[in-house]
Formats: C-alpha cells, structure tokens, sequence
C-alpha cells in the first residue's frame, strides 16, 4: 500500500484556537485522516522535533503553520518546517498577520519584562531576577529560547506558499481548502489567500446600510445596537469596511461588531489605514465653514472618545504585517 501524504501542524506564539478549528470539522476528520498521516503536531501527538528532523527535506506535504515568530524557537521551527514542507501555509491570524501577540510591539522588551517579573503587585521576586537564556544548574546547563524584540508574522522569516486568514480559520474555509488538495484541484499562484474572499465583510452582513455618518462613537457596552442597521452607522466601530470576506459575517450576526480577523480585503496593504480612512469619511462634525481650526480638532475629540485604543482596535490581528511594521516605540 502506497504511503498516504504527511501532515503537520505547528504552533509558534498563539492561543491555540487554530487546533480546536482543525478539530471543529468533526466527522470531516475521519476524510482528514483517509488521505493523509497526520505527522506532526505538538498540543496533540508525541512526535519529537528530532524525528521531523531526520526526515528528508521536502518529506511533509502540507505544514500548517499557526502562530506568530515571538521567540528564536519559533524561528527555527519556522525554517525547519519550510525546509520539510512541500507546501507551507500560514494558518491563521497570527501566523498571516501576527495577529493579536503583534500588538506587543508596541512596547519595548524591557517594558515586557519590567512588568511581568519586577512591577508586579503578585510577584516575590525580591532580587530582580530576569530569565536568561542560559542557566546553570546542579542537573546541568538549562536553556530558554530568546525573546525577541519584536513579533513578526510568518512570511518575514520564510517564504509562504499560502495563507489561510481567521482568529481562528473557519472549520468549513479549512475543508475546502483540504477538499481542493486533496482532489488535485488547480490552486491559485503561490502567495494567495485561501479560505477568503477578495471584497469585504461588509459584502456578506445582512445588514441595512444607509447614509453613513456618525457624530459619536460607542463602546459595545454603551448601547444595544438595533439588529437591522449597519452597526457603524450607530457609532459602534465594526471593522467589516476593512477586513476580507470569508467568515459568514458571523460576529455582525450576532449584532456583535467586527473585528477584523480575516485581515484586510485584496488590495489593501494596510488595515488600519483603511479602517482610519473609512472613519475619517463618515465623521459628522457639522459644517465646518463656521468653525476655527481649534473648534474642528474639539468636535473630532469629542467625536473619538469612543475609541480610545485606535491600534488594539484598527490593528487587532495586522499590526507587525502593516505599513508601520510593526515596530516598538
């Protein structure tokens, strides 16, 4: 009987969400396991490094590569798994995009480290002892991976060959893009988002869009939203205007606003200047003929107290894929 293809599936710095959707296709896995031997997967089989080393490069036909690049081990897990992958994906908003962990670039290392293990009411840690990465010890010289500067998504440390957006994937974008693997179907050029569209949330949210323009933004505890209208026409910042189609508009569903998980639509380079481009056209400041320069920045002032974190909300999942890179202050 002739070998069935290799799976993998890895996870650098995420929650974790990216396995429990692989497993949410539920009887599907049974297809999953008919046509592949699944390989490699840290949180679910016992497989150790060492024998995904010894294979011949090239060995795994389809790694899903979830997470962003955080530490060293996640880089050299990143070069290890291209290196034995026909096809390497970045599954995905963490490993797309950098996703939610990209948001600590924001702050410095040393910030990071000052409040996990010396500012912190819950610690006892009297000596200010840091983690190193290499330790000795009575059993012998103990090692921690290096804690980088700044998080990076997948494609600034490897080539990719696909991208699969979601936080997490949706179970049924993950099995037609498996379906189209496993039948042989032709793929799009390598560098192509699978399990997406190419327009917007917007395009799928059932929704009534009306004129758009906004006086005040609201937090979503701050009012109950009415189910029929386009949340951002009621001040609540839905990033649906922004972000690839493909996941059903599931969270605009449930009168929750979008977060902007699927990352930007084909086109746009960055996120959270589309988003900010959008917000800036449908702000109602009042006629502005009337006013000075001081009155017009006071009425946007007052307008935005509503959104108090632009980079946590605009840049939720894209910040270390975006125009700033992502970069610490």
């Amino acid at each position: 009987m002739a070998q069935k293809p290799k799976l993998a599936m890895y996870w650098a710095s995420s929650c974790g969400g990216c396995e429990i959707a692989l497993v949410n296709l539920n009887e599907k896995l049974l297809d999953v396991d008919a046509h592949f031997d699944f390989m490699f997967c840290p949180c679910l089989l016992d497989t150790k490094i060492s024998d995904i080393e010894a294979l011949p490069d090239g060995s795994l036909a389809i790694t899903l590569f979830n997470g962003a690049i955080r530490t060293s081990e996640n880089e050299e897990m990143a070069h290890l798994l291209r290196r034995k992958s026909k096809l390497l994906i970045a599954f995905g908003s963490c490993s797309s995009k950098g996703g939610i962990p990209a948001l600590s670039n924001l702050s410095s290392k040393s910030d990071h480290f000052g409040t996990i293990y010396l500012d912190n009411v819950s610690l006892d840690n009297p000596q200010g002892i840091l983690p190193q990465t290499r330790t000795t010890a009575p059993e012998g010289e103990l090692e921690l991976p290096e804690f980088y500067e700044r998080v990076r998504h997948l494609a600034e440390i490897v080539e990719v060959d696909y991208f699969i957006p979601g936080c997490p994937p949706e179970p049924h974008q993950i099995w037609n893009v498996v379906e189209a693997l496993v039948q042989g179907a032709q793929l799009p050029p390598k560098g192509s988002t699978l399990g997406g569209g190419k327009s917007t949330v917007c395009n799928e949210c059932a929704h009534r869009k009306e004129n758009k323009t906004i006086k005040k933004f609201y937090r979503t505890y701050e009012i109950v939203p009415d189910r029929e209208r386009c949340l951002l026409e009621q001040g609540i910042v839905c990033m649906g205007i922004a972000t690839r189609d493909g996941c059903g508009a599931l969270c605009p569903q449930v009168n929750m606003p979008c977060t902007g998980c699927y990352g930007p639509p084909e086109g746009v380079l960055d996120q959270g200047a589309k988003m900010l481009s959008a917000l800036g056209s449908v702000l109602d400041i009042g006629s502005s003929k009337d006013l000075s320069d001081q009155q017009i920045s006071g009425r946007i002032d007052a307008a935005i107290e509503g959104l108090p974190d632009f980079a946590g909300t605009c840049y939720k999942y894209s910040l270390a894929a975006s125009l700033l890179g992502g970069k610490s202050r």
